[in-house]
């Protein structure tokens, strides 16, 4: 594997490991700066409000990274959030809390700017492979961060702010003085079209892409199902099952054991057996059927017999991306990547809000109820994934679409 990937992956698990340090706190914090109990819906509006700022500045951050290379855009998008956790652990009021999110959501552009970093430096056939590392450093860094989150959480909930905040101090360091530029100087750089700034105008040029249309609105419904569990994890354990911040930071923590093992061990096995749409199959419906038990869930107990279910469920994310990138050449992967970072902050600015709402109204009914929101989304989206043969290779020129075998082997 190339030695750079390993500064990326590291990187990754930091970035993960200050993320995780404030989901146990957040909705704490809220309460403390407006005074009441009933923050469910102003936290899912602070959601929403840093997936519309992804939405409009991450087209923008992606097509400079074509232009200007990977290495400077996540530089100051580490900038950015170092920034935004010193907000929020000095904030005195909500407008200061929900400044801080709109700068995170403005810089944030460390997932398109390193799934692009990814493309530049890995074989077609590999991709899915170490889109599965990546995912997996993710998840290791889940395992430290929320349980480090929870736990100071219980002593201060301003403390945990302050370590992410050295955390990303920590990982701009290590990217400004050990990762090398992934886009070789000699690499055809053309000037930025003002159409690649526009998130809209990214979206109609992806969706005008032979097959990747149809993998679009798969990715979205997997991203609508993804979001749902971001949005009400935490509020749903302290609600449904009494859960303090420690024990939604082991949670955490837990899931992100299992996926780190999920994915740096089932991911490149399962692509390589049943291919990257067949991976998708069985991790969609392992992610269905979690989110089936978590709506009739009486005990919490059950979503910790989950997470092995969850954690291949993870396989959606890395699968999915590999037949996106199988469809773009070199030149505009990091414009396909800061378009479905776009994509993914369109659903997430809904998301949050619609899954809040629906909780918070059949909460009294029946408080898991809004669960089967995520079953519905993948029982749309199986049957929508291209065919093998929509999906076979096409031999398409580097700069033009581009794809790769399903189920090739993945290479280091």
């Amino acid at each position: 594997m190339n030695k750079a990937l390993y500064v990326v992956f590291l990187a990754m698990a930091l970035d993960a490991v200050g993320i995780g340090i404030i989901m146990p706190i957040l909705p704490g914090l809220l309460r403390e700066v407006t005074g009441t109990d009933d923050v469910a819906p102003l936290y899912g509006l602070l959601l929403a409000t840093f997936a519309l700022m992804q939405f409009f500045c991450a087209p923008v951050l992606g097509a400079l990274s074509d232009r200007y290379g990977r290495r400077p855009v996540l530089l100051l998008s580490l900038v950015g959030g170092a920034l935004d956790y010193l907000a929020l652990a000095w904030s005195p009021n909500i407008w200061v809390v929900a400044g801080g999110r709109i700068l995170a959501g403005i810089t944030s552009a460390n997932m398109a700017v390193i799934t692009a970093y990814i493309t530049d430096t890995t074989e077609e056939a590999g991709r899915a492979k170490q889109f599965g590392r990546m995912s997996a450093a993710f998840g290791v860094g889940f395992i430290a961060g929320p349980a480090l989150g929870g736990l100071l959480g219980m002593v201060s909930l301003r403390a945990p702010f302050l370590l992410a905040a050295g955390l990303n101090g920590l990982n701009f360091l290590l990217a400004l003085l050990v990762l090398p530029e992934s886009r070789p100087a000699a690499a055809e750089r053309t000037p930025i079209k003002l159409g690649a700034l526009n998130a809209f105008g990214s979206l109609r040029w992806a969706a005008s892409v032979p097959v990747l249309a149809r993998l679009l609105v798969v990715y979205v419904l997997a991203e609508g199902a993804g979001q749902l569990a971001a949005s009400l994890w935490v509020l749903n354990g302290q609600d449904r099952f009494a859960w303090d911040a420690s024990v939604v930071g082991w949670s955490l923590a837990g899931f992100g054991f299992l996926h780190a093992i999920a994915q740096t061990f089932v991911t490149e096995p399962v692509t390589r057996r049943l291919g990257e749409r067949g991976a998708f199959i069985l991790a969609a419906a392992a992610d269905g059927v979690a989110y089936a038990v978590m709506a009739f869930a009486t005990h919490g107990l059950a979503v910790f017999l989950i997470m092995p279910l969850l954690s291949l469920g993870g396989i959606v994310g890395p699968a999915l991306q590999a037949l996106m990138s199988f469809r773009v050449g070199q030149d505009r992967q990091g414009e396909l990547q800061g378009t479905l970072a776009a994509l993914g902050s369109l659903v997430g600015i809904g998301g949050p809000l619609l899954f809040t709402a629906v909780y918070g109204a059949t909460r009294a009914i029946m408080p898991g109820a809004v669960w089967l929101l995520g079953v519905a989304a993948y029982a749309i989206a199986v049957p929508l994934l291209p065919s093998r043969r929509a999906l076979a290779p096409t031999g398409a020129p580097t700069g033009a679409p581009a794809e790769a075998p399903t189920g090739a082997p993945a290479g280091e």
